[in-house]
């Protein structure tokens, strides 16, 4: 400090306050430097504390790095129509240390995850994202710039979501597009009419599912849980990934549960019985039913991510909550009955979406995947669903069910 006291630069009310004649300043890749104008000279360490510091995180939404006529950098305010020489992200440097990944929780919020972020070169698509917690992922990833898509059955309602979420914002790229999971003819149009968009495709959410529904089979013959929760996002997968590999880094997310861990998939051979997945209307019970379709959903995303991840593409399957209110029981009066005696003490839709939308954009995950999420945090699934030759099982008779109702043929599988 003597040092300093004899060089004149500890006048300074805070030890981070640059001397006289210091500037900060950063490069192209966010890294700070300092430039001395009355030596004429530039340092990585800062002038009195002699630290190394970076700028944190991206660029805050509106804000574009450039080069002038002069070959300097520039950013640039599009919202308040502005041009400076200083990075809007100095006001958050961090010191050169090892950055530890902010660990979040169940009661962090999808927004909070997103806090910072530009998606706005992004294409999201999610499906079931005109209500609760598909439709709060959604609105998320919408208030960051991203252009959004909703995948729904209802199109009527996914409107009114889309005019929700553009009345928040109204620069928010939201549209939607009918998809009906139930129906494998709906989910290859919507895939050919996605296709003719000539769109990128960065992250897929398959959200949508239904629970405690009566009995009732699909146009394509299979129980409608079964269909709607795995076997429609299977086939909008196969029928997107070569959008995906070419819009690689990419990354599927799949909506699960922890009910998947009350059922297993298994005939007494222990192979994958389709008698369990598509029972009939005598061996059909609607949570049971759920459990296993949330218990597919897992394995999907495992072997999905095991053939798609050298291309590009990873996949992780997520819980978003326990018991949260949303329209996904509504086929039943009681569970509506319980799941509103249950909602002071759950999380709110917000906190459902965080897991999700974690998955979708942690950098931490980046070229990761095969992993199960509850709460933003990796954590073992079911035995079952840990089973590598389950999961590529089912893949196998997915493929053959989707494969035989294309040509018009619906027999059982043996």
């Amino acid at each position: 400090m003597a040092a300093l006291k004899y060089a004149g630069m500890d006048d300074t009310d805070s030890e981070d306050e640059l001397p006289p004649g210091w500037e900060e300043r950063s490069t192209k890749d966010g890294w700070v430097y300092y430039a001395s104008h009355d030596e004429m000279k530039t340092q990585w360490e800062h002038p009195k504390t002699g630290k190394k510091k970076r700028c944190a995180g991206d660029l805050p939404y509106g804000w574009e790095q450039e080069t002038d006529e002069k070959g300097q950098v520039i950013y640039v305010d599009h919202i308040n129509k502005r041009t400076t020489y200083f990075d809007p992200r100095q006001a958050f440097t961090v010191e050169d240390v090892v950055v530890k990944p902010k660990r979040y929780d169940g009661n962090t919020a999808a927004l909070e995850i997103l806090q910072g972020r530009d998606l706005s070169d992004k294409v999201i698509l999610i499906t079931g994202g005109n209500s609760g917690i598909g439709f709060e992922t959604a609105r998320s990833f919408a208030l960051h710039g991203a252009h959004v898509i909703l995948a729904c059955r209802n199109l009527s309602r996914a409107i009114k979501a889309v005019s929700l979420i553009q009345q928040e914002w109204h620069k928010a790229r939201v549209e939607a597009m009918m998809c009906d999971l139930a129906s494998l003819r709906s989910v290859r149009e919507f895939a050919e009419s996605y296709k003719a968009k000539k769109l990128p495709l960065h992250i897929l959410v398959c959200n949508a599912a239904v629970c405690t529904q009566p009995w009732r089979l699909t146009e394509d013959g299979l129980e409608s849980t079964f269909q709607i929760c795995h076997l429609g996002h299977f086939l909008l997968v196969q029928c997107l990934q070569d959008v995906l590999r070419r819009s690689a880094p990419a990354r599927v997310v799949v909506v699960s549960s922890e009910s998947h861990r009350f059922t297993d998939l298994l005939d007494s051979c222990s192979k994958v019985d389709m008698a369990l997945l598509s029972p009939t209307k005598k061996e059909y019970w609607s949570m049971l039913a759920y459990n296993r379709a949330k218990l597919c959903n897992i394995l999907f995303s495992k072997e999905l991510h095991r053939r798609l991840s050298p291309h590009g593409v990873t996949s992780n399957a997520v819980h978003p909550g326990n018991m949260m209110y949303t329209s996904i029981h509504r086929s039943w009066w009681l569970m509506t009955f319980l799941f509103s005696l249950a909602r002071p003490f759950t999380k709110s839709m917000q906190q459902g979406a965080a897991t999700t939308v974690y998955c979708a954009v942690a950098p931490e995950l980046e070229g990761l995947g095969g992993m199960y999420f509850n709460n933003c945090f990796r954590c073992l699934p079911s035995i079952q669903a840990q089973d590598q030759s389950s999961a590529s099982s089912l893949w196998e008779l997915s493929e053959r069910l989707v494969a035989e109702r294309r040509f018009g043929r619906m027999s059982g599988i043996s």
